[in-house]
């Protein structure tokens, strides 16, 4: 199965876009998950679309080729970050490959609450005419006080945080069995 990885932060040392490199290794076995990066999408433009430049092409045909997405957001000012929701803008115009395409969400923070408020956001997003991506629902992960749960290099080390993830995975497979 082939999943594509989408990190809502272009910082170096993210937390989250550490969280979706563990998964990524972790669950090696399970599924191809390829992290696409955003820092080099620019920003959507209407006046462009129909004839984008070839990193959003690119970025779009990934999106297209996989079977789903994984979305790992930070949190800034209580919801989804600006280069996210840049990148959702493309997906969904003119040949919107997110329709229904299965979608689930992660997310890590150094607050108590994780991402909690973001990914409520994102599942609106969604949900949207130009998305309609069905989400995994029930399997909401907030990796609350990462910075106490992951080692240097990008390691959960929190036994709870690892057995959650595990369990999640577990249901993400029995899930995509409606969509593959």
């Amino acid at each position: 199965m082939k999943i594509a990885a989408i990190v809502g932060s272009v910082r170096k040392d993210s937390y989250n876009k550490k969280l979706a490199q563990y998964v990524q290794k972790r669950y090696a076995d399970k599924f191809d998950l390829e992290i696409l990066e955003l820092s080099n999408i620019p920003l959507y433009n209407q006046d462009i679309e129909n004839e984008p430049p070839a990193e959003v092409v690119e970025f779009k045909s990934k999106v297209k080729a996989a079977d789903a997405v994984l979305w790992v957001t930070p949190e800034y000012n209580a919801t989804i970050p600006g280069v996210l929701a840049n990148a959702i803008e493309w997906l969904s115009r003119v040949d919107k490959v997110m329709i229904g395409k299965p979608s689930w969400i992660m997310g890590a923070s150094m607050g108590v609450l994780g991402t909690v408020k973001a990914q409520g956001h994102l599942r609106d997003i969604l949900f949207a005419a130009g998305l309609q991506s069905p989400v995994l629902i029930g399997n909401d992960v907030y990796v609350g006080a990462v910075h106490t749960k992951m080692d240097e290099e990008g390691n959960i080390t929190d036994e709870g945080t690892v057995a959650f993830l595990d369990q999640v995975v577990s249901n993400f497979m029995e899930w995509m069995k409606l969509y593959v």
